[in-house]
């Protein structure tokens, strides 16, 4: 069984609440990553910050980044996937939710995050086309 552990890019780090976007774009930089999750004081997941956000959702909003914390820009529910589950879960899960990161937990801690590339690189052609059309798709 392929789990989401086999198929996560190890070592994601969390982006606490209280930092500014600024601050999370050089982390993104730093990492050569598009989104970090967003953890509260207690390291629990409370959302995940992509560069899109910050550009769309303060830049192009007139807002300075250097005084927007992530926290502000956490909405929703965060998605996430405990490490041992099954990839079919793993593909439901995003293809549900119609999302393109999910952070992978195990015991509590953050241990990696799956994205489009990670999916490309280990699955079949057929449930790559599969995810990418529930994923995009207008609704």
């Amino acid at each position: 069984m392929t789990t989401a552990k086999d198929i996560m890019h190890p070592g994601a780090e969390w982006l606490p609440a209280h930092e500014t976007l600024d601050r999370a774009a050089q982390m993104m930089r730093d990492l050569n990553v598009g989104a970090l999750p967003i953890a509260d004081e207690n390291e629990r997941l409370c959302g995940i910050l992509t560069d899109r956000d910050i550009v769309v959702g303060c830049v192009a909003m007139g807002h300075d980044p250097a005084q927007v914390t992530a926290g502000n820009m956490a909405k929703g529910t965060p998605r996430w996937i405990d490490a041992n589950a099954d990839v079919e879960e793993v593909l439901r899960e995003m293809k549900g939710h119609q999302i393109r990161r999910l952070p992978v937990i195990e015991n509590k801690r953050l241990v990696g995050m799956i994205s489009e590339a990670d999916l490309a690189r280990h699955l079949s052609e057929s449930q790559v086309a599969n995810w990418a059309e529930k994923v995009y798709e207008q609704g």
